[in-house]
């Protein structure tokens, strides 16, 4: 069995469900937003269409797209939705965000698009599908660890 079939048997479900997103034709941030629609009774196209925008570095080779993909189920998580809902929770948002993108760091050296690609020194770091599988993975652990 190839090292690849190997790691399809080991992932969960959802990160395969990203994956099939991806090859399906969803950038980065759509393969990991949509991949937690369920979750959070999020209709699936809304989410698609939301997060068009942020595949391919925020379509500049900017913040991964799977690294923002993240961020919007964190959002979703985390807000309160509504300044009349309660205290606004932006803030902490914010430093769950930035600890989550620096765990991303940590693991692949940057969380840039471009860098990850080696558009500048031409030395590509990870793939597009091990940036969503990353990314799926951190959000699971945000959602398992959330005080």
């Amino acid at each position: 069995m190839s090292t690849e079939m190997k790691e399809m048997q080991e992932m969960n479900e959802r990160a395969k469900k990203a994956l099939e997103y991806h090859k399906k034709g969803y950038n980065c941030a759509q393969a990991v937003a949509c991949s937690f629609c369920e979750e959070f009774g999020v209709d699936e196209e809304t989410m698609f269409r939301i997060s068009e925008g942020f595949g391919f570095g925020m379509g500049m080779m900017d913040i991964c797209g799977a690294v923002t993909g993240m961020f919007m189920v964190m959002g979703l998580d985390n807000s309160v939705g509504n300044p009349d809902n309660g205290k606004l929770t932006k803030a902490d948002t914010y430093k769950k965000v930035k600890e989550y993108a620096n765990k991303f760091k940590e693991k692949n050296g940057t969380y840039y698009c471009r860098e990850l690609k080696g558009v500048a020194d031409g030395k590509p770091r990870v793939s597009c599908d091990q940036c969503i599988l990353d990314a799926v993975a951190l959000t699971e652990t945000y959602l398992a660890n959330k005080q």
